[in-house]
């Protein structure tokens, strides 16, 4: 099972369309795909139809457990509309964990032993980070296989990049091993000296680190999500879908590399 967790300290960056994106590739080649709303907006939670404000059980239910196993954890997961696909949705109340249960011992990794639980149940794991720093982006960090960073291509993302950057830093120093990451350009627009200049200065800072391709500005997203569906299920012909097979393609060969 390969964990990858979706994750920038800057909003609108593309997190949830590209955990949806590669999410409904992986699927559409038989993969099982487990999806993780780690983010008390719910973003993930409504893209795939779910009111997270309802749900009978969310990611929140996770930490009040008293003992973790796959027994216990499986009635979180809630199936989606779309095949091979499931998640454990969002509830608002997962914004009170780092004020109620912060300090506990072991809370940043309670995710990472919930996903070994269900190991041999998925084939694929996708978290969907919130764009802040605490409980939930440890625990999603903790129990990752590589952190991919969505970065919109314009000077501000730039800034939440080089953040993100810094966390990955500090808490690498807690751990045996360091962070595998991939910096992913989204938003491109080769018509504007903007994208093109950050797409370029991406590939200077972080040669070893971001992907060599960009994924462009593409409406067929924002009606993918209105229908409640991957863009790879709503327009598969579409630039935007193209660009993240490829992107697919070379997180898989890494994935390969890494086994």
């Amino acid at each position: 099972m390969i964990v990858w967790s979706v994750a920038n300290q800057k909003g609108g960056v593309g997190k949830t369309t590209t955990t949806v994106t590669l999410a409904g590739l992986l699927s559409k080649k038989g993969n099982r795909v487990l999806l993780v709303d780690t983010d008390p907006h719910g973003s993930l939670t409504t893209y795939l139809g779910y009111d997270s404000d309802t749900v009978p059980k969310s990611l929140f239910d996770l930490f009040q457990l008293s003992e973790i196993n796959k027994e216990a954890v499986k009635p979180l997961i809630l199936t989606s509309d779309v095949e091979n696909i499931d998640i454990i949705p969002a509830h608002m109340s997962l914004a009170t964990l780092d004020r109620v249960m912060g300090n506990r011992s072991g809370m940043g990794l309670i995710l990472k032993r919930a996903l070994l639980a269900l190991h041999g149940d998925y084939d694929y794991v996708l978290i969907d980070c919130p764009p802040i720093l605490g409980v939930m982006m440890v625990n999603a960090l903790a129990a990752s296989d590589r952190i991919l960073i969505p970065v919109q291509t314009e000077f501000l993302a730039m800034k939440g990049l080089e953040r993100m950057v810094r966390t990955l830093s500090i808490m690498q120093k807690s751990r045996n091993r360091a962070f595998k990451t991939t910096i992913i350009p989204t938003m491109y627009d080769k018509r504007t000296r903007a994208s093109l200049t950050t797409l370029n200065q991406l590939k200077k800072d972080y040669p070893d680190h971001v992907w060599s391709s960009a994924v462009p500005i593409d409406t067929k997203f924002r009606d993918a999500s209105l229908k409640h569906l991957p863009a790879s299920h709503f327009a598969e012909g579409s630039r935007g879908v193209f660009a993240y097979k490829q992107l697919l393609i070379y997180l898989e060969r890494l994935a390969l590399d890494e086994q």
